[in-house]
């Protein structure tokens, strides 16, 4: 029986109407509704009830007794007090683990396995090769469930509004990132399939769009703007799971990689067991893929190649699993953890920089870099050297299509001549996306520097619909086109308000346009409270505990 459900039904009844109830349903079939309500409400009152009947009887004893004594005249006066009900909830349980450091888990590809000009929108769930497995129970249980144990560590702590606005504020956010990152989210809710995925590749995608609202504390249950348009988005993934666990063969490992980081995260904000038991399997593949040498390959194969795009989502997926407690066997994800660090120095120089199958000093450098972070190698000569000699020399500019440039008729293509110091390579966004993370984990002055020359070229570069009016207006051309009918109409918030929408597009070689580009941006104008940053804790002001325990009954650990 649902705990939530009797709790319900005894929030207006009286205590004698709930002896009445309990009496009424004892007389029902054993296995009846009824039967199981009357057993566990008088394992509930059991304790009010002995509390007064035991007086009583010891009433009764001493009269009887002062009756057979007629010598004794005292007189005994009683007091019966009111006996306050059992609370509601189950009693709170401490963990025994130690709470769980806060720190980034970011995304990142370097391979064609999207292709830009392929456009994959089926109507129907895109399934995995093989027969999908059954579900533990109706997937509608994907929203947040009521837990009575408090968790410590867990992503949903720092993404409540309270913190977030406490964080953009101390980490250089302001209003314009924020109304850009709102904006995002709500054109990917407006561009979604109806089946709950993101175009072209559905898995990827997908992943990615769950990523990007969770990092804005949207999910399940709790958030009226976007929470179904999440649980959709989990459901898909679930359900495009197969038996093995695998989410995707498509990709070269990729799909299956960001779709098993999406729902580690989801666990570790909503604590679904659906969620958990998909996440499970998924991270098993990851981790029984893995080389002898800490490294990864295509499709999780066992060979001597080290792929460092790879390897950085499978690390993500790693440290994301790390932290939402999701893995039956810590001890193996733990040792994965170690082992990758491992990994990515073998494609790495110890003077600073990461190539993709070998060292180099490229655009692959905020990989190596922001992973070794992930995994407790933040003060390693590499990290270091990666930031000192390499990644604070470039310029964190928007790299990419613009407003103005679809104005002037430029056609969506990759610049032919990169500006003075950005970044080059064959995918400046998604460098500097990696990039980003890797500045802001380490901190201080070059973050400071970093961030603002960063922000103010992202947000000018955003493709914006003013509220009230049709999507098909924006100056992009895939929305008159890809995106023509699911934009026909001005965009609604919950309360039925029109609000503006917007999304990126980059240049890259190698994305799922404009998708992949507006999760990316979008997650990168979230940097300032994704992740505590590793070079210092943060101080939880009290309100914002108090808040989000009574919110989501999870408890916020002001040590993180």
């Amino acid at each position: 029986m649902d705990i939530l459900e009797i709790e319900k039904t005894e929030d207006s009844r009286t205590f004698f109407s709930r002896i009445k109830d309990i009496y009424v349903g004892f007389k029902k079939p054993k296995d009846s509704k009824e039967y199981k309500i009357a057993k566990i409400e008088l394992q509930r009152l059991w304790a009010p009830i002995s509390a007064i009947t035991l007086p009583c009887l010891l009433i009764l004893c001493l009269m009887l007794f002062a009756n057979n004594k007629k010598q004794i005249t005292n007189e005994f006066i009683t007091e019966i007090i009111q006996t306050e009900e059992v609370p509601k909830q189950l009693e709170e349980i401490e963990p025994i683990q130690e709470p769980q450091e806060f720190e980034n888990v970011d995304v990142v590809i370097e391979d064609n396995f999207f292709t830009p000009e392929i456009a994959i929108d089926t109507p129907a769930p895109v399934q995995a090769d093989g027969p999908v497995s059954a579900q533990p129970q109706s997937i509608d249980a994907v929203v947040q469930i009521k837990s009575p144990v408090i968790l410590r560590g867990i992503f949903g702590d720092l993404r409540n509004a309270g913190m977030r606005g406490t964080m953009i504020g101390r980490y250089g956010g302001n209003e314009k990132t924020e109304n850009a990152v709102i904006r995002s989210l709500r054109w990917l809710k407006s561009v979604q399939n109806s089946d709950g995925s993101w175009p072209n590749n559905k898995v990827a995608m997908t992943g990615l769009a769950i990523l990007t609202f969770l990092a804005h504390g949207e999910k399940p249950g709790s958030s009226p703007e976007f929470g179904e348009t999440v649980q959709k988005a989990l459901e898909f993934l679930i359900t495009s799971q197969n038996e093995n666990g695998l989410y995707t063969t498509s990709g070269n490992g990729y799909a299956h990689a960001i779709a098993t980081y999406a729902m580690c995260e989801a666990y570790g904000m909503t604590m679904n067991p659906n969620v958990k038991e998909s996440a499970n399997r998924a991270l098993e593949i990851i981790i029984k893929g893995q080389h002898p040498n800490g490294g990864w390959d295509y499709n999780w194969k066992q060979t001597e190649r080290d792929d460092t795009s790879v390897m950085g989502w499978a690390a993500q997926a790693l440290k994301a699993g790390i932290m939402a407690n999701v893995y039956d066997n810590p001890d193996e994800i733990e040792q994965a953890s170690k082992m990758c660090v491992k990994g990515f120095k073998h494609n790495g120089f110890a003077d600073g920089g990461f190539g993709y199958t070998s060292p180099a000093k490229g655009g692959l450098t905020g990989v190596g870099t922001l992973c070794l972070q992930f995994h407790h190698a933040e003060n390693d000569s590499y990290v270091k050297n990666s930031l000192e000699n390499i990644i604070l020399k470039w310029k964190p500019e928007w790299v990419g299509y613009t407003p103005l440039l679809a104005k002037s008729g430029v056609k969506v293509e990759q610049p032919k001549d990169l500006p003075p110091g950005v970044v080059g390579g064959a995918c400046p966004q998604y460098y500097y996306y990696y990039a980003t993370q890797a500045v802001f984990q380490n901190g201080g002055k070059p973050w400071e520097s970093w961030n603002q020359r960063m922000w103010p070229s992202y947000v000018s570069a955003q493709f914006i619909v003013p509220a009230g009016e049709n999507g098909t207006i924006c100056d992009c051309p895939l929305c008159k086109t890809q995106f023509k009918n699911k934009l026909s109409e001005p965009y609604q918030d919950d309360k039925g308000k029109y609000q503006e929408i917007g999304h990126w597009i980059n240049t890259d070689v190698h994305t799922d346009r404009p998708i992949m580009d507006t999760c990316l941006a979008a997650l990168q104008m979230m940097v300032y409270y994704r992740y505590l940053p590793t070079f210092q804790k943060i101080d939880i002001p009290a309100e914002v505990m108090v808040n989000n325990v009574l919110d989501s009954d999870i408890e916020v650990d002001s040590n993180l």
